[in-house]
């Protein structure tokens, strides 16, 4: 659209432009632009500055500014300021569906905030209050509070696409980053257990990388395997991944031993460690996953070796956080080596 504008030389531009933004002056719907060795400033109605000898006032062609959009979803509630400090800064997004995690205090204000999200996450189709991971076949909670449809989606994440049902099976999105740096690790011709898979990105990314000879996926719940059978059948190395419906302690003291065993179970996963130590080959490794408070970081490391079977022959490859948990807890990843002895 054509507008008045204060045409300056680019070396006096940004002064000039803190001027007339200082004076309500500067239209902030246009956006400035460049001619030659000048700036082009659109003015809004009213008496212009005084142009310099080295200036100009001139009516020119700009283009609108989209108007900024919310920088968080909190800014779409018009709540008073204590109540948005009890808002929760995160949230997962799956698919085409948004989790969130609400204090109790904001249960009752729950779909206010349902909406707000939906609007606020382009392609959003339904968002979810989380209520927690439940059972040992570790089934999610969630109740919609805003938007249509199930809990059911295509999540994609490392170039690849995964069945998810978050009612149905355990699926965590921040843990992207581990499925493909584990995957990365893993050599030519290695075997690799999956213990207590969920719907599988750890399997599927291993076998998409194609280095593994194969990749058994273990799972007590048979919904979770359902899902991972689905997604391998749209891939041609699926056939790498076997799925199996089964509990940790009742498979594991059948199985060869292997050269990889990945495990994330973060709050009771320890309990299967002295089992994982024995299927793991001399100069094997386990990726193992656990909630740790930060002030007790060396003494779980500590406890965390000494429960793998045998006890001696381990070291800790490495340790590193892969995302915080609690004000005072993170998820804490270790890759554990066994020597070659």
């Amino acid at each position: 659209m054509k507008c008045r504008a204060l045409i300056v030389p680019r070396h006096r531009g940004e002064a000039t432009r803190r001027t007339l933004a200082e004076s309500g002056w500067l239209r902030t719907d246009l956006a400035i632009r460049a001619e030659g060795d000048h700036l082009l400033l659109p003015l809004t109605d009213g008496a212009p500055p005084s142009p310099r000898d080295d200036s100009r006032v001139e009516e020119r062609e700009f283009e609108a500014v989209s108007p900024a959009g919310p920088r968080e979803y909190r800014d779409l509630l018009d709540w008073p300021e204590p109540l948005k400090d009890a808002l929760p800064r995160s949230f997962d997004v799956i698919g085409d569906i948004v989790v969130i995690r609400l204090p109790p205090e904001l249960e009752v204000r729950r779909e206010e905030v349902g909406r707000a999200l939906l609007r606020f996450v382009s392609g959003t189709r339904v968002v979810g209050s989380d209520h927690g991971v439940h059972g040992p076949e570790r089934r999610r909670r969630v109740e919609r509070i805003a938007g249509s449809g199930d809990f059911s989606t295509r999540h994609r994440e490392n170039h690849l696409e995964f069945d998810v049902d978050l009612e149905r099976a355990y699926f965590s999105p921040r843990l992207a980053r581990e499925h493909a740096a584990v995957a990365e690790q893993v050599r030519h011709g290695d075997r690799v257990l999956d213990l207590c898979c969920g719907v599988g990105p750890f399997s599927v990314t291993i076998a998409r990388d194609g280095r593994a000879e194969r990749v058994t996926a273990v799972d007590s719940n048979p919904d979770a395997i359902a899902l991972l059978r689905s997604t391998l059948a749209r891939y041609p190395f699926g056939r790498v991944v076997t799925p199996v419906v089964s509990r940790v302690e009742e498979f594991l003291p059948s199985t060869e031993p292997v050269e990889r065993v990945v495990l994330n179970l973060p709050h009771e996963g320890i309990k299967y460690l002295p089992l994982v130590g024995p299927a793991v080959r001399p100069h094997g490794r386990v990726y193992y996953y656990e909630v740790v408070p930060r002030t007790e970081v060396e003494e779980r490391t500590e406890e965390v070796v000494s429960s793998l079977r045998p006890a001696t022959g381990w070291k800790v490859a490495d340790s590193h956080v892969v995302h915080p948990y609690s004000p005072l807890s993170d998820l804490r990843a270790f890759t554990l080596e066994r020597s070659g002895e």
